[in-house]
C-alpha cells in the first residue's frame, strides 16, 4: 500500500480566485486530521504580512533578494489578470486549520535554498527569464472572458513551454520541490500514525504544477507499520 491513500492533493492556480473556493470546500468536506501547505517558514510569515519587499530594499539587499523581487512582481501581475492575489488559497488554508482545530504543516523547501540554487542558473536561462520577467511590468491588453477548461489549458501548455525553454529551472522549481514536499508528507502520516491514527487523512495544497509529481512519488513509498507508544504517567 502506498502513501497516497492517506493525502488528498489540491493541485491550485495560485491566482484563481476559485482555488480559494475549492480548498475551503474541500476541507469541510474532508475533515482531515492535519493540512499542509506549499510554504517554508520564511514565507509563512511574509505571506500574512501586509508589508512586500520594495524595489529599493531588493537593492540593498543583493541578488537573492533581485531575484525574488523579481518573482513576486510576477506572480502579482498574474494575480491582477485573474482578479486575486498571490496566496490566498495558502491563506484559506491557513484560517481552516484554526477554524477545525487541526495541525498546519509547511512542506515546501525553504525559500533562501531555493534562491541560492536558482543564482546558480545557466546565464542562458537567467538571461531569458529577466527578459520575460520586464514584460510584466507593462499593461497587458484584457483577451477577453476565459472559461475555466481554458484557463487550465493554458496552465498546462504554460508549464510545458517552461520546462523546454528552462530545464535547469524547472527542475529546481518543479521536480525538486515535489520530492521534498512528497518526503515531507510521507513524514506528517507517520507522525500521525505514532500517534495512533490507523487511517490519518492529510489534505495537502500546492500548486496545481506540483500535484502530479508528488501523486507520484507518495504512491512510490512503500508504507510503514507503526505500533502505538506507551506514554509513562
Amino acid at each position: 500500500m502506498s502513501y497516497l491513500r492517506y493525502v488528498k492533493i489540491i493541485g491550485t492556480m495560485h491566482v484563481s480566485p476559485k482555488s480559494r473556493k475549492e480548498v475551503r470546500e474541500m476541507i469541510l468536506k474532508e475533515r482531515p486530521d492535519a493540512i499542509a501547505i506549499e510554504l517554508d517558514q520564511q514565507r509563512f510569515y511574509a505571506i500574512q504580512s501586509p508589508r512586500k519587499l520594495t524595489f529599493q530594499e531588493a537593492l540593498k539587499l543583493g541578488r537573492s533578494a533581485l531575484l525574488t523581487y523579481v518573482l513576486m512582481k510576477v506572480e502579482e501581475k498574474i494575480g491582477e489578470e485573474f482578479g486575486m492575489k498571490p496566496g490566498e488559497e495558502m491563506k484559506e488554508a491557513i484560517y481552516m486549520s484554526g477554524l477545525l482545530g487541526v495541525p498546519l504543516y509547511l512542506i515546501d523547501e525553504d525559500i533562501r535554498v531555493i534562491m541560492e540554487k536558482l543564482l546558480k542558473a545557466p546565464f542562458r536561462e537567467k538571461l531569458f527569464l529577466f527578459l520575460e520577467s520586464a514584460l510584466v511590468f507593462l499593461p497587458i491588453a484584457p483577451s477577453g472572458e476565459e472559461n475555466s477548461e481554458d484557463i487550465m489549458e493554458n496552465y498546462k501548455i504554460m508549464m510545458q513551454r517552461f520546462k523546454t525553454r528552462y530545464p535547469y529551472l524547472f527542475k529546481v522549481l518543479v521536480e525538486e520541490r515535489n520530492e521534498i514536499m512528497a518526503r515531507n508528507l510521507k513524514k506528517i502520516i507517520d507522525e500521525l500514525k505514532r500517534m495512533g491514527l490507523k487511517k490519518p487523512k492529510v489534505i495537502a495544497v500546492v500548486g496545481l504544477g506540483h500535484e502530479k509529481g508528488i501523486e507520484r512519488s507518495l504512491n512510490s513509498y512503500k508504507e510503514q507499520r507503526f505500533i502505538k507508544s506507551k506514554t509513562n504517567l
